[in-house]
């Protein structure tokens, strides 16, 4: 599961050469996650509705090597988005990937854009 890791990058939104089109806005709940499966990837997508934006990074918790960060609960911590992983708690900035609890690597974050009731995932491959 360890080498999984390795196959989540951030992307940048000046790096997209790809917008994956992931789902329909309604199908996501407000201040809520959900997973998409993009090729061999799962990310987790939120619709922070309290800040009036979207939010993709990896679903996977590298803390114990879940898929499960689809299903943390969405905060803010000092004005930055975050997500809690469902298991244990540890944190992560949904805007850079930062481990706010400062025992982890960072994970992966992914562009979102929404257009004609779409969410698109970008990607650089």
């Amino acid at each position: 599961m360890e080498a999984l890791l390795d196959t989540y990058n951030t992307v940048a939104a000046t790096s997209v050469t790809t917008w994956f089109k992931a789902c329909r806005v309604k199908d996501i709940p407000k201040n809520g996650g959900a997973c998409v499966k993009y090729q061999d990837k799962q990310i987790a997508l939120f619709n922070f509705a309290r800040k009036g934006k979207w939010y993709a990074c990896q679903n996977l918790c590298p803390h114990k090597l879940e898929m499960v960060l689809s299903r943390g609960m969405i905060g803010d911590q000092e004005g930055i988005a975050k997500v809690a992983c469902p298991m244990h708690k540890k944190t992560f900035s949904l805007e850079t990937g930062e481990n706010l609890n400062g025992d982890l690597e960072a994970i992966a974050t992914y562009p979102v854009k929404i257009d004609a009731g779409f969410v698109y995932l970008g990607f650089s491959e």
